[in-house]
């Protein structure tokens, strides 16, 4: 099918949740570039909102998956899954986390990270504290639980009522961080870097101010690393460049490679406050998406893939930086690893992206001003010179007017 033809089907039966799309369809990809209806091909440094981390086609992933498929690809979590225990053990074994529970996305990780905090304080006889603490411009999904610990207005106005119990607070005020978490707060639910509201890293002293704070209210520190996590940022995961180690982690997006799972992990006294019946999934934690898990964990921790994506990242940085001194339209670089948003001093970050897909290269755009740079995790230097190549031209141009 043309893409044409590909836009009438969608527009006839599809629910349009997300506006008007981008007017491309891909039908392959390999390694980190996918190829349109029309042939045309393109860097890809967006990666399915940083989902893609070993890139399209890898040859392992195929040949795994395959093999997967061919034998079982679900049965349900009422029998032993042997790819759901060892990818488990492996993100306890690789994390501050005692014990894992496998989702589908990173919104029902969330879900269920918001469901285990709540039921631990009931087990612990203080059902009182069921009060989250969120943070404004943060974003933890679209269930209805999810969408009122997201601190966005235009998510959660047409579901009002909201879910009670959530309260929003800026990014970095510690004070207002103090004045909002009390003796009935359950947790305080962070992302280490906002990447929905533009790539924005929080301070190494708000890190510690949320921690001390947490302990000094007897609250719970959950941390949503479903982008951050993975390798994203150059570590396994973010909270280990803030020395921390929270109480209950999230993940999803780059963990199946583009097979979809998410995961929920706590220690050991968190999460026996779940007792059998309390929480479920149809479809998390099936072979197939574990076997993905398993893949891509792997290549980052015995296969040289988390090393070189640190390299990649300092290097992608180190690039930007130096592209962001020599035009005034860049107001500034900010982010970690290869997690890492090109801000604009005016609203010209559509307008850049789109030229940016005219020359073959994939961006994410955030808000009026920011791109949002998260490539596979496979990228190599010569894609990345590429790509700020590319962004050096288009910034020229549009300073020229």
């Amino acid at each position: 099918m043309n893409l044409e033809q590909i836009k009438a089907l969608d527009q006839k039966y599809y629910m349009n949740t997300f506006g008007e799309r981008t007017p491309v369809c891909f039908t392959k990809g390999e390694g980190i570039t996918l190829t349109d209806t029309e042939g045309k091909e393109y860097l890809d440094f967006f990666a399915g909102i940083a989902v893609n981390a070993l890139g399209y086609a890898h040859p392992r992933l195929v040949r795994e998956l395959t093999d997967q498929i061919a034998k079982v690809t679900h049965t349900s979590s009422v029998y032993y899954v042997e790819n759901q225990a060892k990818l488990a053990q492996l993100l306890a074994e690789n994390s501050c986390a005692d014990r894992v529970f496998f989702a589908s996305t990173g919104a029902e990780a969330n879900e269920g990270a918001i469901k285990l905090a709540k039921k631990y304080f009931v087990e612990q006889g203080k059902p009182e504290k069921r009060e989250f603490v969120t943070l404004k411009n943060s974003f933890h999904g679209r269930t209805l639980a999810t969408v009122a610990a997201t601190g966005q207005e235009k998510y959660q106005k047409p579901y009002r009522p909201l879910l009670e119990k959530f309260v929003h607070i800026e990014a970095e005020d510690i004070d207002a961080l103090k004045q909002a978490v009390n003796a009935n707060t359950a947790a305080v639910m962070i992302e280490l870097i906002q990447g929905e509201s533009g790539v924005l890293p929080l301070s190494q002293a708000y890190v510690d101010a949320v921690c001390s704070v947490c302990k000094e209210h007897d609250a719970l520190l959950i941390v949503d690393e479903v982008q951050t996590g993975i390798g994203r940022t150059g570590k396994l995961f973010a909270y280990e460049w803030y020395g921390i180690e929270p109480d209950i982690i999230t993940m999803a997006k780059g963990l199946g490679g583009g097979i979809p799972i998410g995961a929920l992990a706590a220690k050991e006294a968190i999460a026996a406050a779940f007792h059998p019946g309390d929480h479920g999934t149809t479809f998390g934690g099936n072979p197939l998406s574990c076997r993905a898990g398993l893949v891509v964990l792997d290549e980052l921790l015995h296969h040289g893939l988390l090393a070189h994506a640190a390299e990649m990242g300092t290097y992608l940085k180190e690039k930007l930086d130096k592209l962001a001194e020599s035009h005034d339209a860049v107001l500034t670089v900010r982010g970690k690893g290869l997690m890492l948003g090109v801000v604009f001093k005016d609203a010209i970050a559509k307008q850049v992206g789109n030229a940016l897909r005219e020359c073959g290269i994939l961006v994410g755009v955030v808000g009026g001003n920011v791109l949002r740079i998260v490539p596979p995790l496979i990228v190599s230097e010569r894609e990345i010179d590429a790509f700020v190549s590319a962004l050096g031209r288009i910034l020229t141009d549009e300073e020229r007017g």
